[in-house]
């Protein structure tokens, strides 16, 4: 399916999720993605002890334009979840975990059924007219690519599809370039983390070439869902606004 090309050329990205999941490595493979299809990104992770099942949050600038701001994000247009945890037990460092989201914005959440809320959290979403998009991430990152450490993979398909940015050949460069090349430097914890992957599979090009595979299909569960029709609403919306003097 063709881009939508909707003039919106930025996005603002707080990803959280649980230590071991590998949320440090999505923003950094999300971002280099970006800058390899000639955009501009920043990035900060936030976390504290490194520690699995410990709160994890990321902070990621795309554009196609420049970049001024780096830091933390306090009202992001995106927001990633990468375990229920976040939401049910709390296990995230904004609290509620929808905290500052932009009106129109999206929530991507890994769950393969919705996730209860109280009422209240369900009220301000719909005042927000906020989008929940549900992906069994963990599910198609077992399922095509084996393994559930390939969770994260599978998240930074489905916003690429969702956002359409970056494209899908500047991803796999991206997923090449952490796995395969020099530049990336990681932490003792994800280092460890790295080996236990490429233990699983006998050569490194066999782990570029499962994680690009999650990456791939949870970008077309992405475009099957119709969620990249979001931008075009989201436009459509602001421009009804405008013509109405609202803003």
């Amino acid at each position: 399916m063709a881009a939508i090309d909707t003039g919106v050329k930025r996005f603002n990205i707080r990803m959280a999720g649980i230590g071991g999941q590998g949320v440090v490595t999505a923003s950094h493979i999300l971002s280099n993605g970006v800058i390899i299809g000639k955009g501009e990104s920043t990035l900060v992770p936030f976390f504290g002890s490194e520690k699995r099942m410990a709160p994890v949050e990321s902070y990621v600038r795309i554009a196609s334009g420049k970049i001024y701001e780096i830091g933390e994000i306090i009202y992001p247009n995106i927001i990633m979840i990468f375990h229920p945890q976040v939401i049910t037990h709390g296990k995230s460092y904004t609290m509620p975990f929808y905290w500052g989201l932009k009106k129109d914005g999206v929530v991507l959440i890994n769950s393969d059924v919705p996730v209860p809320m109280i009422a209240d959290q369900v009220r301000e979403l719909e005042e927000n007219n906020a989008k929940i998009c549900y992906i069994p991430a963990t599910k198609i990152a077992n399922e095509v690519g084996g393994t559930d450490l390939a969770t994260n993979m599978a998240m930074c398909g489905a916003i690429a599809g969702i956002i359409q940015m970056p494209d899908l050949k500047s991803l796999e460069q991206s997923v090449k370039e952490r796995f395969l090349g020099k530049g990336f430097v990681v932490s003792g914890g994800t280092a460890s983390l790295d080996n236990v992957i490429e233990k699983k599979f006998a050569k490194k090009a066999e782990l570029v070439a499962k994680n690009f595979a999650v990456v791939q299909a949870a970008h077309e569960y992405a475009i099957e869902q119709g969620w990249n029709q979001w931008q075009k609403d989201r436009v459509t919306a602001s421009d009804k606004l405008q013509k109405a003097g609202v803003n």
